[in-house]
């Protein structure tokens, strides 16, 4: 592998694809642990995904020069005091799109944030003792879990981007 800083998010793309592959296989498999296979593979999703933007992010940085340019989190990239010290266009248009959550990236970061939260138990409603025949309902939706679709819709997101990006990195 070259060392180059875009062969890893050229890898990291290539991963996502690879764990979307195995998770439609294990959606089409009825085997007794398809379930947690398909689990399995939506988080390593989220894992490649995530390192496929800290990897352009990398890139970016590298190529301007910028301090911190070796960070091991995206998050270090994508603010304003570093888009301050170290203008540019690129690292303006992913620190837009991380800020606002209904965006692709957006709900990627959040998405990868959440893999390290602990599970929680649904919280219930206090009742009271006395009355035994009313039974307290929340109405809270469940956030369904991510699909195959929306991870490869992301991934096609972050691989334009960073083709976008290279063809404006191009030194002549």
């Amino acid at each position: 592998m070259a060392h180059e800083l875009y062969t890893r998010t050229n890898q990291k793309i290539f991963f996502t694809g690879l764990s979307l592959e195995s998770w439609r296989k294990a959606e089409e498999t009825a085997s007794m642990n398809s379930q947690g296979l398909i689990q399995a593979e939506r988080e390593a999703c989220l894992f490649h995904l995530y390192g496929a933007l800290l990897g352009l992010c990398h890139e970016i940085a590298g190529y301007y020069r910028s301090p911190g340019a070796d960070a091991p989190v995206v998050e270090a990239f994508l603010t304003r005091s570093v888009l301050e010290a170290a203008p540019s266009p690129e690292l303006a248009e992913l620190l837009e799109l991380s800020e606002q959550p209904s965006t692709w990236l957006g709900q990627l970061l959040a998405a990868y944030r959440q893999l390290f939260q602990p599970p929680r138990a649904p919280a219930k409603a206090k009742t009271d003792p006395r009355q035994l025949l009313i039974e307290a309902v929340t109405v809270e939706d469940e956030t369904p879990p991510l699909t195959r679709a929306e991870l490869e819709a992301w991934r096609q997101n972050l691989k334009g981007l960073a083709l976008r990006y290279r063809e404006s990195l191009t030194e002549w």
